[in-house]
């Protein structure tokens, strides 16, 4: 019950006219932040968080939160319209929610992607509200031999559930784990992989600009092929029988819905973690659950609904340790973490008690966010959708400039923008060569934590493998993982040995 009341408390600070207008207003200019290549909730927080400084530090978060929220919604517009994603938070999003914009059926992917988003921060704020102590204790159990474990069993699940080539989806993973080590070492420091002496490699290589240069460049010069001299994009329309349909269609995506939202709040929760893992995690997951895996990447909506409802959860789950540890779960609440401590807010067990308002605060404006967002998202779905009626020899300078504004925003670097566009080129050559470019973005995503959770453990173990099975959890996991990648060459035994091939190959 003090739960309960300390959440009334919380709806009636929300629900001020102050923060109800800033709500509204984040959630909106949180949209088209999202919506925008290469900026996303990171940049669109750290950009307006001096402007906070003109209301009570509760209204200045409140504001944020919802833009927080707002940018994790916008994201999917992008991927879905242009095949660019708009945050790394989106990426998976552009698998199946680009090809059913190709097929005319973009208003589906928009109302799916609204709406999951809305279930995946709805059931995470409801954990958020009822279960923060304990899963936040939760959080501090999972420690880098856990870590690594689960990272190891996301490569596991492409591999063995999978329905691409084997060999080429291991392939794609090695590659995308060999362009996240580029940069300095984590431990040592020295440069390694740093092509031609380049500078620009020093950094590292962003995600963001493999991700917009395999998804936008790449997607231009693949249309251009495909297109045998036919330059419109799709017939798209919507009507309210059209979004009627995708409501009756949503329902055959119910479970794909909870396991984002579950396994996105979960991941989310883990310092260090986030919402791109944690999207990519339940697309994977959600084509390994479907009975009909080999349509996704052809426009499946489960494809949607599973990466979104997943990171609009994360962003609320990397909330908790941020407020119960003092530990950012992304870099977005990292930011946000940073304007607390300005206000003269000490995240912290302590912050429950001592600052009860502006906790119970926030968390009921994460609901109103959540409903306000879904709301604004649904409005701009035929002002989005007029972006389709556009021939594609207009659309794709649009297409190729916000590509190239994306790759240059995050690090401001002309070196990313040439990096982008042979990322374009060589996306394109992997999709003609049928080679699964879904691994390899999860791998470069996952590849610093792979590394990171993997060294720590063998220095806490001295060496030894051993530690990832003498711990409960990450023996566990290690295990699934490894029956995982062990399952396509059972099937394989199964099948060259079975009485059926032994017949066919003798006839």
């Amino acid at each position: 019950m003090d739960v309960f009341s300390s959440l009334l408390s919380g709806f009636l600070i929300a629900f001020s006219p102050l923060n109800l207008l800033l709500i509204v207003l984040g959630c909106v200019v949180g949209l088209f932040i999202g919506a925008m290549p290469g900026l996303g909730s990171v940049n669109g927080v750290a950009i307006l968080l001096p402007v906070t400084f003109l209301v009570p530090p509760a209204s200045a978060i409140i504001f944020l939160g919802a833009l927080y929220y707002g940018a994790m919604y916008g994201g999917a517009i992008s991927s879905i319209m242009l095949g660019i994603p708009g945050a790394s938070t989106a990426v998976a999003t552009t698998f199946d929610g680009r090809p059913l914009a190709l097929q005319g059926k973009a208003d589906r992917a928009l109302v799916g992607a609204a709406v999951a988003s809305f279930v995946g921060g709805t059931i995470s704020v409801v954990f958020f509200t009822l279960f923060a102590p304990p899963l936040a204790d939760m959080a501090l159990a999972f420690g880098s031999p856990e870590e690594f474990a689960l990272v190891l069993l996301a490569f596991a699940t492409f591999v063995g559930l999978g329905t691409d080539d084997i060999p080429k989806t291991i392939f794609s993973i090695c590659i995308g784990l060999v362009l996240s080590a580029v940069g300095l070492d984590i431990v040592s420091g020295e440069p390694r992989l740093i092509f031609f002496d380049l500078p620009g490699f020093y950094h590292g290589i962003n995600f963001l600009v493999l991700a917009i240069g395999i998804y936008g460049i790449g997607e231009i010069l693949w249309t251009i092929e495909t297109s045998k001299g036919d330059m419109s994009v799709s017939q798209a329309t919507v009507s309210m029988q059209r979004l009627k349909d995708t409501f009756a269609d949503l329902k055959r995506t119910v479970g794909s819905m909870l396991m984002g939202s579950f396994l996105g709040y979960f991941v989310g929760i883990l310092p260090a973690a986030g919402a791109t893992p944690g999207s990519l995690m339940a697309y994977g997951a959600a084509k390994s659950m479907s009975k009909e895996p080999e349509t996704f990447g052809n426009g499946n909506l489960a494809g949607v609904v599973a990466p979104e409802s997943a990171n609009n959860a994360a962003s609320t789950g990397s909330m908790l340790p941020m407020l119960t540890l003092g530990i950012p779960g992304s870099p977005t609440t990292a930011i946000l973490l940073g304007g607390m401590v300005i206000w003269g807010l000490e995240p912290g067990p302590l912050l429950f008690v001592e600052n009860a308002p502006f906790v119970w605060g926030l968390i009921a404006s994460l609901y109103a966010a959540n409903l306000f967002a879904l709301l604004t998202n649904i409005v701009f779905i035929p002002a989005f959708m007029w972006v389709l009626r556009l021939p594609f020899t207009i659309l794709a300078p649009v297409i190729f400039i916000l590509c190239v504004v994306g790759g240059f925003a995050p690090t401001q670097d002309m070196h990313d923008v040439w990096l982008m566009l042979i990322f374009g080129v060589a996306g394109y050559l992997l999709r003609k060569l049928d080679y699964p470019t879904a691994p390899a973005v999860l791998a470069i995503v996952l590849g610093p934590l792979f590394e990171t959770s993997l060294r720590q453990s063998l220095l806490m173990a001295q060496g030894s493998f051993l530690i990832f099975f003498n711990r409960p959890i990450a023996a566990g996991i290690m295990i699934a993982a490894i029956a995982l990648f062990v399952l396509p060459l059972v099937k394989l035994l199964r099948s060259r040995f079975s009485p059926g091939s032994n017949r066919r190959a003798e006839a």
